[in-house]
């Protein structure tokens, strides 16, 4: 008795082979072949750039978060002073700073003075909100300190200003000149209240990589946005930098019992969740969306072989008389179908990866031929497109187009394998 040959012999791959590699007079078959192999192909590649870029902006976008603002901001409730006017303002700022800094997992904490002012440089004005701080903290925040996207010497802080690139550019100012800052509550006279108006010398200019910030945002000493403020020997809230800014939640008990009975807190997830689950929402839509597409392509590997097994109907009945069982017939079929799925796949992975490794300069031809403004960060946040290659996303698009690829090929190869061959042969 004739052993049985094990699954995916030598001589089912070669069947194959010669199946896949068409004739000129079969030349239908080979064009679903290339329109399977190219559908294939590009699938893959739009989801993997999709998600590369999805990656690559989150990333950004949280990064500049952390990078230039408070992951907790530690502030207290109102009380009525003297006057009966709500304050809410710190007095023992430094104790409670000291206190905070003590609760494991914070990193830094930070006294600050917060205000909404106007900026003025010759004829050009513009909103500024200003963070009193001391040099030693600002140089502490990575996005700000950066000296590779900054102008001027942070060292200097102490005898002037700190402004985002944004705002110099929208007042017109380099390193050295002065800018007036107009606060509306100024000293109060008989005759109302006239305005706070104070002229800084720009000592630095920094880029956070944020749109808002950089043109929004103006650092001043401490001590210095105490007499501006009018806040001699008080804080409107404490900054609190953390180890792990993904599980800030954890340490929302152990701040509030380290800030005392009055105080709030408000995390950098509170201020930008809605923007974070609307994130997570898009993300998983454009992942769906994609993934359709992908099956669409796959569903032109089924009408290729079904192509193909009814140009084959002659041969499968041929190769069922020689003793070529079901098992056999099924497997040739499905390698068929296999090959081009696993090739499609591989070209799609190559051609998704270099997308997103070469995204910049990609990114600059198209916006050099639409005439530029493709990318504007008024609207965005930041100021580039980043594509960010995780293995993750990489594996999950290489897992589904494989996995549609061989659930719709058994179809079409089950077909063949049950092909009567006396059928097959009759008109033959």
């Amino acid at each position: 008795m004739a052993a049985t040959p094990p699954p995916f012999a030598p001589f089912e791959w070669q069947i194959a082979w010669r199946y896949l590699r068409a004739r000129r007079a079969e030349g239908g078959i080979s064009v679903m072949t290339w329109i399977s192999l190219i559908g294939i192909t590009l699938a893959v590649a739009a989801l993997i750039a999709t998600l590369s870029v999805r990656a690559g902006f989150r990333a950004e976008f949280v990064d500049t978060i952390l990078g230039s603002n408070a992951h907790v901001t530690v502030y207290q409730g109102a009380v009525l002073d003297d006057q009966g006017r709500q304050d809410r303002t710190i007095m023992d700022y430094d104790g409670m700073a000291e206190r905070i800094r003590e609760v494991p997992g914070v990193i830094r904490a930070a006294p600050l003075i917060k205000g909404q002012i106007m900026a003025n440089a010759a004829d050009r004005n513009a909103g500024v909100e200003v963070f009193g701080i001391t040099g030693e903290n600002l140089a502490s925040i990575p996005r700000i300190a950066d000296p590779s996207a900054a102008q001027g010497n942070l060292a200097d802080f102490e005898s002037g200003i700190a402004i985002g690139a944004g705002l110099a550019r929208e007042l017109g100012v380099i390193v050295g000149d002065k800018v007036k800052l107009i606060a509306p509550n100024g000293v109060k006279t008989a005759f109302g209240t006239s305005p706070r108006v104070k002229a800084y010398p720009v000592s630095y200019i920094f880029s956070a990589g944020r749109w808002d910030i950089d043109r929004t945002r103006v650092y001043m000493p401490f001590a210095e946005a105490q007499l501006y403020f009018d806040r001699e020997g008080r804080a409107d809230e404490i900054e609190v930098m953390v180890a792990d800014p993904d599980a800030v939640e954890a340490l929302a008990i152990p701040l509030l019992r380290a800030a005392g009975d009055r105080a709030l807190i408000w995390s950098w997830k509170d201020a930008n969740g809605g923007f974070l689950r609307a994130l997570d929402v898009e993300d998983n839509v454009m992942f769906v969306i994609l993934s359709i597409l992908v099956m669409i392509a796959a569903m032109n590997i089924v009408s290729g072989l079904i192509m193909l097994v009814k140009n084959k109907g002659r041969d499968i009945g041929i190769l069922r008389t020689m003793g070529l069982t079901q098992g056999s017939v099924l497997r040739v079929f499905f390698l068929c179908g296999a090959a081009t799925g696993l090739i499609g796949t591989a070209l799609g992975v190559i051609l998704g990866c270099l997308f997103a490794i070469y995204i910049d300069p990609i990114f600059a031809l198209v916006n050099t031929l639409s005439g530029g403004g493709v990318w504007d960060p008024s609207i965005r946040g930041i100021y580039h497109l980043p594509a960010r290659l995780l293995p993750g996303d990489v594996a999950s698009a290489v897992a589904l187009s494989l996995g549609l690829s061989f659930v719709v090929t058994l179809f079409p190869a089950r077909r063949a394998a049950r092909m009567n061959p006396v059928e097959a042969l009759r008109y033959e």
